[in-house]
């Protein structure tokens, strides 16, 4: 029997990097699929990858700032499948590179909205879907970037530190109801976010490798492997944690 067998999974920013790597390792484990991104046609290309791997799926549009949309996309997974088991709440963006005192509000007020508070609205509404269910599984991806701080990202780094106190308190919330809700904070992976960050500050790759003690970055597959355990049935005991899948960088 596959890991995610029959499954039903939302995935929010699927249409690129983590998103849709874990998409389609999902589908290859036999998960159902409801993929979510702003982006239109990069979705749909992920939709047809997904498919092509054996997996049912569908895909709406969203603004995960947005609770209307994100109400709709819940919505649209109940229709399609009747239920929802479990959930990756990965939507992201990386947010202005400054010093603090030099990032633009709105910049900001932006990278909170869709780092953060697109996690609380996802995550109130799957809670809603799991509540009926009798119980799911959300995973959150923060960032080791919320677990530890770095200069240049403080706005980034507010909202995935925020990600991680968003998923310790509403573990607690909803542990009897048997919904669990763990984070992950990935480290440097490569993703397109990651290598436009790189080409706007030359040399930074280097620097990077040289903080992490695998001495490498991460692809986007072995990120989905730890996401794709936590929806599992076979980390049942597991909630509440925020997990660096990161190379040892916050291990020194």
């Amino acid at each position: 029997m596959s890991l995610l067998n029959e499954k039903v999974i939302v995935v929010t920013g699927a249409a690129s990097g983590i998103g849709q790597g874990t998409a389609l390792a999902m589908a290859r484990e036999g998960a159902k699929l409801v993929l979510a991104d702003v982006s239109v046609a990069s979705g749909e290309q992920t939709l047809k990858q997904v498919e092509e791997a054996g997996a049912e799926a569908i895909f709406v549009q969203t603004d995960v700032t947005d609770a209307l949309q994100v109400e709709q996309l819940m919505l649209a997974a109940l229709d399609r499948f009747g239920r929802l088991d479990s959930a990756f709440n990965n939507a992201g963006i990386e947010g202005a590179m400054s010093p603090m005192d030099e990032i633009d509000i709105a910049e900001f007020d932006r990278t909170i909205a869709v780092n953060l508070r697109g996690v609380f609205l996802c995550m109130k509404y799957q809670a809603q879907a799991m509540i009926k269910n009798g119980g799911g599984s959300i995973v959150n991806n923060s960032s080791v970037m919320g677990l530890v701080g770095a200069p240049q990202i403080a706005a980034y780094s507010a909202s995935k530190f925020g990600v991680v106190g968003l998923t310790k308190s509403a573990a607690l919330d909803y542990a009897k109801k048997g919904i669990r809700i763990n984070a992950i904070c990935p480290g440097g992976v490569e993703t397109p976010m990651v290598s436009e960050i790189l080409q706007q500050q030359p040399g930074v790759l280097e620097e990077v490798l040289a903080s992490v003690p695998a001495k490498r970055l991460a692809s986007p597959e072995e990120i989905a492997q730890a996401v794709m355990w936590l929806c599992s049935d076979s980390s049942s005991f597991v909630t509440g944690a925020a997990l660096p899948v990161d190379g040892a960088y916050t291990a020194q």
